[in-house]
């Protein structure tokens, strides 16, 4: 049996149907579930469903990362396994440990909390070499820029794409080299 081969999406919980970041969440979870990926998320609204129902639609599997302490919050129909979780943080610890990369679509203020805090485990070295970072879209360039002003050697850990095509080839290039 093959070992299942994870990558965890971080994204808004805020993206309507409408919006450039759930077409962008759809067509990566579609690409990565057709590739033999599962995908991980938080499980719940926004691109984190967007990235399901394309696994879904792609016949993939989805695991959902969810929170007690959300009181109002429940998965999504699209998730395949619910992990429940006790706080944020053992949620966020929880999204990267089981990942064998990590995908970062455009969010919010959660969405950098998870960028942040999976770029810092790999510049401090905390992080297998082997797992990439890859920003997805143009969203997070400016920050990247930002920090490498301050810290130049901090952004060969992230890799930005374009498109969830490229993204998804730098995740099958990445694992397939570990």
């Amino acid at each position: 049996m093959t070992p299942e081969r994870i990558v965890t999406i971080f994204g808004t919980g805020r993206a309507g149907q409408a919006d450039p970041a759930y077409t962008l969440a759809l067509e990566t979870g579609r690409l990565l579930a057709s590739a033999g990926f599962t995908i991980a998320n938080g499980g719940y609204g926004g691109t984190m469903l967007a990235a399901a129902k394309g696994a879904a639609q792609a016949g993939g599997k989805v695991i959902g990362v969810t929170c007690s302490a959300f009181k109002s919050g429940k998965a999504n129909q699209y998730v395949t396994r619910e992990i429940v979780t006790a706080s944020l943080d053992e949620r966020l610890d929880t999204l990267i440990r089981i990942g064998q990369a990590y995908l970062v679509l455009p969010g919010g203020t959660g969405t950098l909390l998870e960028l942040a805090k999976v770029w810092e485990l790999k510049n401090k070295g905390f992080l297998k070499a082997g797992k990439p970072i890859i920003l997805v879209g143009a969203f997070w360039g400016p920050l990247v820029d930002l920090v490498a002003t301050d810290d130049p050697d901090s952004s060969r850990y992230v890799t930005l794409a374009d498109e969830p095509e490229q993204a998804v080839a730098q995740v099958q290039e990445s694992i397939h080299q570990t």
